[in-house]
């Protein structure tokens, strides 16, 4: 009789225990589910938010030639397939260093286009501009020492490598008295490509440093 009344009083323990969790449980993940409890969003989708004075980015090249970039600034979509404003070579966005205000997108062809269009383009960019660069299929064909020495003087310190089907990704700006930390670069090789003539693509975020006169 004991053990049967010792049974009985751990079943009824057990099931009161089981019974107070789960319906804890329950009760904390409708709470979340009701209240819509989501980890926070940052500024571009980026992994963290940025500082005060800081700009959040995004830059994603193209992938192949099938995919095309896009280039975020500030939680603001600059340029993309959706918006229909990029193309094959480089794509490019130019930023307020101060205000964060768009002030310019281009897109130049490396392949068959005219390089002289962007080395005027580079020449013509004012002080504190910055450059948001993003490569899609071929970023280099057309490419000559006049124009790498423009990327150079915006901070990059990959352009002089970049070659045929490279992908590159870039945040420079006018006036840099030093290289930039915002820039990414992948060879073509066909050993190691991600895509058949082509490398992998490339995504690069950060938060970038608002210009303080």
């Amino acid at each position: 009789v004991i053990r049967s009344v010792v049974l009985l009083v751990t079943l009824l323990g057990t099931w009161f225990i089981v019974q107070t969790y789960f319906d804890r449980s329950w009760k904390a993940i409708s709470l979340r589910s009701w209240i819509g409890q989501q980890p926070p969003r940052h500024k571009c989708g980026n992994q963290k938010s940025c500082p005060q004075n800081q700009f959040a980015f995004k830059i994603i090249s193209g992938a192949a030639n099938v995919v095309g970039p896009s280039i975020c600034f500030d939680d603001v979509v600059l340029m993309s397939s959706v918006k229909n404003n990029v193309g094959r070579g480089l794509n490019i966005a130019l930023v307020n260093g101060t205000s964060g205000q768009l002030l310019k997108v281009r897109t130049f062809d490396m392949y068959s286009g005219d390089i002289k269009q962007l080395d005027t383009f580079l020449q013509e960019i004012k002080y504190g501009t910055m450059v948001l660069t993003a490569s899609y299929d071929d970023a280099a064909t057309k490419m000559n020492d006049k124009v790498r020495a423009h990327f150079v003087g915006l901070g990059s310190s990959h352009v002089n490598k970049l070659g045929f089907r490279d992908n590159w990704v870039f945040l420079g700006a006018k006036g840099l008295n030093k290289k930039s930390p915002f820039e990414e670069h992948i060879k073509n090789n066909q050993r190691t490509n991600k895509y058949e003539g082509w490398p992998e693509m490339l995504e690069m975020e950060g938060c970038v440093p608002r210009k303080m006169d």
